[in-house]
């Protein structure tokens, strides 16, 4: 399906570009046409200027140099056509349509040659962000994952929001936070606690251990000159603190394969939710950590709660870009009140409706990144 899409779009741009193409050839053949059969005291010969410069806004530099080559000639048989082409009226202007024409060409030249480096230069991008922000398994145990990101910012696959899993010898831990600020800033905040987390998830047998990686991980990036981005709720938090500081908001999640619960810490971070016969259920923690990255300012003790998550249920992980999406109206997202008309679908298909949902709600354009992650357990294989 994607790749039929795809090539759906692929044609739809193709036959964009032909349509545009015919407008500088519609536009020398009308000029040509009527300035041969006006007055003579009326010249519309420099409207051929047009042609070129028009196609050097989407052409390539050699369609550019052809359809300046076109106007040229169009010029000259307007020229035969009224007088001659010695005339020194039109002489004077062929002469200026081929300096246009090659302006024009020189200038498709240079915008042809900057789209190719931004082009290089996404693909770049992209893959150094497939490789911070590796997609998660669709199977980890007994656990069936999907997740989603959706990026704020144009052109953009990952903000400051992260997500990661890691396999242990019981089960499954997960990862899903908020890096403070926006941009470049962010990412190298989320590429850090993400780092911690696949060194230690595997080695560290109790979630406090890891929280205190993850912790060390954020602190490591202030030590290396941190960072000042703003532009989140994050970073209202660091205001009203008045730290300064580099912080991430997180949940640490430990999912035994055998055992009908979940263990969490919540760091700051946007409760989960638990999807269950219809119902949807906030797993609001009775004692949370601060962010990662606050320790110093704030307490930095840390709570390991428990809460059942029995087959078929399902949970759901997301950051506040989602809650804190807005309609028309400024009206936030209503999350737990738009996941009880998906109850009961399988995670794919639940993240599916409700990016559809939030895109649209949204009018198409989020505020900030966003990220889900739905896991939802099955029946464990007997050993």
């Amino acid at each position: 399906m994607d790749f039929r899409w795809r090539s759906f779009v692929a044609r739809l741009s193709r036959r964009g570009g032909r349509l545009l193409l015919a407008v500088p050839f519609a536009l020398i053949a009308a000029v040509t046409v009527v300035d041969v059969l006006v007055p003579p005291d009326v010249h519309l010969g420099p409207f051929l200027i047009a042609a070129p410069a028009v196609t050097a806004s989407f052409a390539g530099p050699r369609m550019t140099a052809f359809v300046g080559a076109v106007a040229v000639l169009a010029q000259s048989l307007v020229a035969v056509a009224r007088t001659t082409l010695t005339d020194l009226n039109h002489t004077y202007q062929i002469i200026a349509l081929v300096l246009i024409s090659i302006i024009a060409t020189f200038f498709a030249y240079l915008r042809e040659r900057d789209e190719s480096r931004l082009t290089r230069l996404r693909s770049i991008a992209h893959a150094a962000q497939s490789v911070v922000l590796r997609p998660l398994p669709s199977r980890a145990g007994p656990l069936h994952i999907a997740s989603v990101y959706l990026a704020a910012e144009e052109e953009a696959q990952m903000g400051g929001d992260l997500y990661a899993a890691a396999r242990t010898a019981s089960g499954t831990r997960l990862l899903i936070g908020d890096a403070r600020g926006k941009g470049l800033d962010a990412i190298s905040e989320a590429s850090l606690v993400l780092g911690a987390f696949r060194v230690t998830a595997r080695r560290e047998q109790e979630l406090p251990a890891l929280v205190g990686h993850l912790e060390a991980g954020v602190g490591s990036a202030e030590e290396a000159g941190g960072v000042t981005g703003a532009g989140s709720d994050a970073d209202e938090a660091a205001d009203s603190t008045d730290t300064g500081e580099a912080f991430v908001t997180a949940l640490v999640l430990d999912i035994p394969d055998r055992e009908p619960v979940v263990r969490l810490v919540n760091c700051g971070h946007p409760p989960p939710l638990l999807l269950r016969e219809g119902r949807v259920i906030p797993l609001d923690t009775a004692d949370a950590s601060p962010p990662l990255g606050l320790s110093d300012v704030l307490s930095p003790d840390v709570t390991v709660e428990t809460f059942p998550f029995d087959v078929g249920d399902v949970l759901l992980l997301y950051t506040d870009g989602v809650v804190e999406a807005r309609d028309r109206r400024r009206a936030f997202y209503p999350l737990a009140e738009r996941l009880t008309a998906w109850a009961g679908n399988d995670p794919p298909t639940l993240l599916s409706r409700l990016r559809a949902d939030l895109q649209a709600y949204a009018g198409g354009h989020l505020g900030d990144d966003a990220a889900l992650v739905a896991v939802e357990r099955l029946v464990w294989p007997k050993p």
